[in-house]
């Protein structure tokens, strides 16, 4: 086994160290990595089945063009990127710079942010770049500017710790930052009291001191609601406020004016006043209070005042730049800060500069040399793609993202691309809903093979180093930009062999004339980002460079905590409090779309499901689009638990199956937002997405959607196993799900076949006349079940019933790891059941072990286990990432309920 590579996790914003090998039969382990400073040693789910991801079926694996005939065929990097650049410049000669776009990820790495960014504003001379991180963190970005002048987040994941009161605010912390969240239980066991703000009651409620479950789009009243109340109590830092903060006044009066009685705040955010109360004291109480919030917060046409009001409250009371407090906002994707840092978003330059600023884009370009420079903001994300629709962007490069599935109104994405002149994808799987539209393909290195760094939501920086050669002729996203770049005539500034040049680059610039000359004679501004202490680092210092927290020293240490000496980075080193005015949502429900769509992901899948879709480990926690409604709003819809419905907004619409008990309250609904018509039928949740977006930051309103449900009539439901890939798509409705040596269809028909026998061999691909089939069928019940077998090992099965209510799946799914089948397993799948009364382990629950429910369920009842921790130490659940703890507590709750009754 290889030597192991200290490397960092691609997934959500906690930035976890990882330890990858690579086995002497090519298979990859990966294991936390203990001397990481993000996190000790633990990986999510997620992080732990990376291993299982990197495989290359489906990978993308050479330059690609669509011909005449509208068919990709392979090209070689000459041809495609010349395709790239004669494009771009046509474009540019005979329509202006601004005809051209990128659209990037936060999930590339900061070196191949920083020449994208570089290319566009620099050189082509347009700021239409943008970044999906537009759709999840914008509003942060905004929010904080308005508050310290510069895009920071002032705290530390050891605040957390070290905090007396933890609130999260639209943050399911337990699934989407499982480890951090293991760091905030932590912390509850030693005293600290947990806060949780979210419409649902969602697995972080579980742990939760309080949960104040607000009607989605009222957080402004709730936390303006806040800030008046800890005034009038007198809650309040009056030094620090006087010497280091502005506009208080006005602040205070747009909170009175909408949130002055906690009563009032209680009736718009639809909770008890009591609640509101208790809240409100507790963080009247406790000093050392962090706020961590995320896409509940930030993904809404309101959510720079969102951002603002938690601010807000901790600048009045002083709670910033010291240990256990302040607001924190947590990223969604692995580099979100990394982009801002480079000037990621349209409407920002490189290093923290602003495109607004003369002076900032005179340092930029100085800096540069370069021929040109943005002079005004460039189109956010949604505003993109309707300028491409419009045909004012002709040509657009789109990197390491998937905005067919992620926009919101993602119909119309796919109509701007169709109109556009020049489609260019670089990614690393060929078969996307975005690559569909392409007309170049280029393949891209991913995880494993990437070489560079990401930023956290702490502001750390640590490098993601590869560990895996690279596959095809597949490139580093950098290189292909500068490949491109080189060709436009620019090779001047794309002159980088490395990597490392491109960082050392990025962190010289940081640090160029960082000191603004100050308005009305105030003192020079000095910008917060500034990588002073690595723009000297040689070859061997950047391969070895340990993880550390923006500032950093001309020493190479890094910063823990901003803002201890209460200097902030406006002008005048003074903090903003900002006057949020709270309103709702743009939209609201009528009586044709009575119900409130939220949008949000599950435990163990990632964005659209490229990299973790391959995984049969994190398939078997959810492994289904779904709709989780109240039972009540299901009643009047028509439609019923198990079953398919529609889901229809004024956008689109979605197919998916009805489930309850996920803490939906009346009046809302909830769907995932990871399945595309790569995994699923008809389940792109964004097809259906409200997209009007923030005034301020341009995010669109992901968690307040007007939509009805309706039922989605078929005559029967099934699923089947294959050793392949089946043809699904003359079906009504589909899913696919990946297993360990087989994959797995859950299906549904509007006609079921007359010859049940017939359509199964021939979709099963069972057509010979010798071929080994066991079947049986039931005409009293309509069930037809069926079998193919070769050489004694199961091939494929498949299951079709009138109704929702299937027999388990995860008892056959073991079959397949089966070199031969015995008689009773024969006998066993005609019935339907596990052979000889033997235990169906039951749907996953703790994905890290591969524990089902059943199994869980009967250990606590045969052992009397009353705690999480018994059954880690019974059954090892739970004793990972502690993601699944708080189903683990339901399942002793419903034992326990059991054994009462």
């Amino acid at each position: 086994m290889s030597t192991p590579v200290a490397t960092t996790c691609p997934y959500c914003g906690v930035g976890c160290g990882v330890l990858a090998r690579v086995g002497e039969d090519g298979a990859v382990h990966v294991a936390g990595d203990s001397s990481h400073d993000s996190k000790v040693g633990r990986l999510c789910v997620k992080g732990a089945a990376l291993g299982e991801t990197v495989d290359l079926q489906g990978r993308l694996l050479h330059p690609k063009m669509r011909g005449e005939n509208g068919a990709f065929h392979r090209t070689s990097w000459d041809e495609a990127l010349d395709r790239v650049a004669q494009g771009f410049r046509r474009i540019v000669e005979q329509h202006g710079s601004d005809a051209v776009a990128l659209y990037v990820s936060g999930q590339l790495l900061t070196e191949d942010y920083y020449v994208a960014n570089k290319l566009a504003k620099g050189y082509l001379g347009t700021a239409n770049i943008d970044t999906n991180s537009r759709l999840c963190m914008s509003s942060a970005v905004a929010g904080h500017k308005r508050a310290f002048g510069e895009d920071v987040v002032p705290g530390c994941y050891e605040d957390l710790e070290q905090a007396e009161l933890v609130v999260l605010v639209g943050s399911n912390t337990a699934w989407c930052h499982p480890v951090l969240f293991q760091r905030i239980a932590q912390a509850k066991e030693q005293g600290a009291k947990l806060v949780v703000i979210d419409p649902r009651f969602t697995a972080t409620c579980e742990s939760a001191h309080l949960h104040l479950p607000i009607k989605p789009g009222t957080d402004v009243w709730l936390f303006n609601g806040l800030l008046v109340f800890l005034f009038q109590h007198g809650v309040m830092d009056a030094e620090f406020v006087d010497a280091h903060t502005e506009d208080l006044n006005a602040a205070l009066a747009a909170a009175a004016a909408d949130a002055g009685d906690p009563a009032h705040v209680a009736r718009i955010c639809g909770v008890q006043q009591a609640d509101v109360l208790a809240f409100y004291r507790l963080f009247a109480r406790h000093r050392r209070t962090v706020c961590l919030f995320s896409q509940g917060v930030n993904q809404s046409s309101s959510g720079t005042d969102k951002v603002n009001s938690i601010i807000n409250c901790h600048l009045l009371t002083g709670r910033i730049g010291a240990p256990g407090m302040g607001p924190f906002s947590i990223t969604g994707q692995p580099n979100a800060m990394g982009g801002r840092e480079v000037g990621g978003l349209a409407n920002m330059l490189a290093a923290h500069m602003e495109l607004h600023e003369p002076v900032h884009r005179e340092i930029v370009q100085t800096f540069w040399s370069s021929p040109r420079i943005a002079s005004r903001p460039g189109l956010k994300a949604v505003a993109l793609f309707d300028a491409m629709l419009e045909g004012r962007v002709k040509a657009v490069w789109i990197i390491g993202t998937n905005p067919v599935v992620s926009l919101p109104d993602a119909d119309r994405a796919k109509r701007a691309l169709d109109a556009c002149e020049l489609v260019v994808c670089s990614d690393i799987i060929e078969r996307t809903d975005t690559n569909a539209h392409a007309h170049v393909l280029l393949p891209a290195l991913g995880w494993g093979e990437k070489d560079g760094t990401v930023t956290n939501s702490e502001r750390r920086i640590s490098r993601q180093r590869p560990f895996l050669p690279a596959p095809g002729e597949a490139r580093a996203d950098w290189r292909i930009i500068c490949d491109v770049a080189r060709r436009l005539g620019f090779a001047q500034g794309f002159a980088f062999d490395s990597p490392r040049d491109i960082f050392v680059e990025h962190a010289r610039l940081t640090a160029f004339r960082n000191h603004t000359p100050g308005r009305d004679g105030q003192p020079a501004a000095t910008r917060l980002l500034n990588l002073r202490g690595l723009a000297s680092l040689n070859h061997q210092e950047y391969d070895a460079m340990r993880p550390v927290q923006w500032p950093v020293h001309d020493d190479g240490t890094g910063t823990q905590r901003l803002f201890t000496d209460h200097h902030f980075a406006h002008a005048d080193g003074r903090a903003r409090l900002i006057a949020t005015t709270a309103r709702l949502p743009v939209h609201g429900t009528d009586r044709e779309y009575p119900l409130v769509l939220n949008t949000g992901r599950v435990r163990d899948q990632w964005h659209t499901m490229t990299r973790t879709g391959k995984s049969p480990r994190l398939a078997g926690h959810i492994s289904e689009p779904y709709v989780d409604m109240h039972p009540h709003d299901a009643l009047r819809s028509g439609v019923r638990e198990g079953e398919l419905a529609r889901v229809q907004s004024s956008w689109g619409a979605m197919v998916a199956r009805v489930r309850h008990g996920g803490g939906v309250l009346p009046g809302n609904v909830f769907v995932p937002i990871h399945w595309n018509d790569q995994f699923a039928s008809d389940a792109r949740v964004g097809g259906l997405v409200n997209p009007v977006v923030d005034p301020v930051s341009g995010e669109p309103e992901f968690k307040h959607t007007p939509v009805r449900v309706e039922p989605f009539p078929v005559r029967w439901y099934g699923f089947a196993f294959a050793r392949r890939f089946l043809p699904a798509s003359q079906l009504s409705y589909w899913t696919l799900i990946r297993g360990d040596r087989f994959v797995r269809y859950e299906i549904a028909h509007r006609e079921r076949p007359k010859d049940c026998s017939a359509w199964a061999k021939a979709w099963l691909g069972a057509h010979a006349a010798d071929v080994d089939w066991v079947e049986s069928e039931d005409p009293g019940t309509g069930v037809y079940r069926a079998a193919h077998v070769q050489d004694g090992r199961i091939e494929s099965c498949v299951l079709l019933s009138p109704g929702p209510d299937l027999p388990s799946r995860h008892w056959l799914a073991s079959l397949f790891a089966r070199d031969a089948l015995r008689d009773e397993d024969r006998i066993a799948l005609l019935a339907g059941e596990p052979p000889g009364g033997s235990v169906d382990a039951g749907p996953v629950v703790c994905s890290c072990f591969g524990v089902g429910r059943n199994t869980i369920s009967e250990a606590i009842r045969a052992k009397a286990l009353d705690t999480p921790a018994g059954i880690t130490a019974a059954l090892r659940a739970g004793g990972n990432c502690g993601s699944c703890i708080p189903e683990l507590r339901r399942l002793i709750a419903e034992a326990h309920a059991e054994t009462d009754a």
